[in-house]
């Protein structure tokens, strides 16, 4: 088989810029390979003051019907003439690698619509129910101008909270009986919501649910704003505090009294019928409303941006401590298990061995 050609990162970016599907897909795949040209067409597509996407993020436990909800979106948001552009975060295949496609087959109806942009990628294993090129195509999808762009997670657990680093807004999706409604969306996934949904409302329990859901956030805000005024507290009784405690305390102060002046929307829907989507548009209308130009939206972004970085930082320090040869690591393991060498010390080793670039 001939090897594969290799596009013009210039090229790339006139064709995504002038709206060319073929090209957009091309870029989408590149960034998840990593390619060299695929980064450099993505900078030349970024442009500084260029109008933002609101990017909604659904996420939730598998079986809520995440999937159907989106579709509906779609649906309501074409009828306005906004463009919208789907990532769907797949499983991997055991066997290829690729994405699993069901969330796209579950939205076929609306590929041969022109003013949408649909895209299955896989997890490749990765944890956090994103995929590692989620934030680049998510910005790729940005700047060939989509104005909504829906991030669907796959199937979460309580601490695969990855979507609250990209998104604007999340909407977290949860489905009455379950047993305990709740647990299955509970601890730091509970924290992440900025729009609770209840789908499959039509079910018994789901006015429990939404109760339940209330409730929680309440006890949440209640606490918040408890440690706001502890903080506050500490901090006007130590005007000698550093800088970094002052700030945090200030912080903490203002998001409790966010908490307890505005709860997140608790919503109920029945996706299939579309039953309650045109409220949940309107829940997303009015947060964009507020976020849009604002300093909330940059400091949401910046986070999320030094998240990336980090990520992206790790695994390039893995990669580098991979292809260090001599075998050091299995050197500095037996060394630990024979008791000559502590853990921390090995870390430190491994670390300067990674920064001089040798194994040494």
């Amino acid at each position: 088989m001939p090897p594969r050609s290799v596009p013009e990162s210039d090229d790339i970016a006139a064709r995504v810029r002038r709206g060319e599907e073929r090209a957009l897909a091309r870029l989408l795949t590149g960034l998840e390979d990593g390619e060299s040209w695929a980064l450099s067409s993505l900078r030349l597509l970024r442009a500084p003051g260029r109008e933002h996407s609101h990017v909604i993020g659904v996420t939730g436990p598998p079986g809520t019907g995440k999937s159907t909800l989106v579709d509906k979106l779609i649906g309501l948001y074409r009828e306005r003439g906004q463009r919208v552009a789907v990532l769907a975060v797949d499983p991997s295949s055991p066997f290829s690698g690729g994405a699993i496609l069901g969330d796209r087959i579950r939205m076929q109806s609306r590929l041969i619509d022109e003013g949408v942009f649909i895209r299955s990628l896989a997890t490749r294993g990765r944890l956090g129910g994103l995929s590692r090129a989620s934030a680049q195509c998510s910005r790729a999808l940005e700047a060939a101008g989509y104005g909504i762009v829906i991030v669907e997670t796959v199937g979460i657990g309580q601490s695969e909270v990855d979507i609250a680093r990209l998104a604007d807004t999340v909407v977290l999706v949860s489905m009455p009986g379950s047993g305990d409604d709740i647990q299955t969306i509970k601890a730091g996934v509970m924290e992440i919501g900025d729009i609770f949904v209840v789908n499959k409302a039509d079910r018994e329990g789901a006015d429990r649910a939404v109760r339940e859901i209330r409730s929680m956030l309440e006890m949440g805000a209640s606490i918040a704003a408890s440690a706001a005024s502890v903080a506050a507290l500490a901090s006007a009784a130590a005007p000698a505090a550093d800088a970094a405690h002052r700030e945090f305390g200030t912080q903490l102060a203002r998001s409790g009294a966010a908490l307890q002046g505005e709860l997140p929307p608790v919503l109920k829907t029945v996706a299939e019928t579309g039953e309650g989507t045109a409220d949940l548009v309107a829940a997303l209308d009015s947060r964009w409303a507020k976020l849009e130009g604002s300093q909330a939206l940059e400091a949401r972004r910046r986070r999320g941006a030094m998240a990336e970085a980090r990520s992206l930082l790790s695994e390039r320090v893995l990669s580098e401590l991979e292809s260090l040869e001599g075998g050091l690591e299995e050197e500095l393991a037996a060394r630990i298990v024979r008791g000559e060498t502590e853990v921390s010390d090995a870390a430190d080793l491994l670390f300067e061995s990674i920064r001089k670039g040798d194994s040494r």
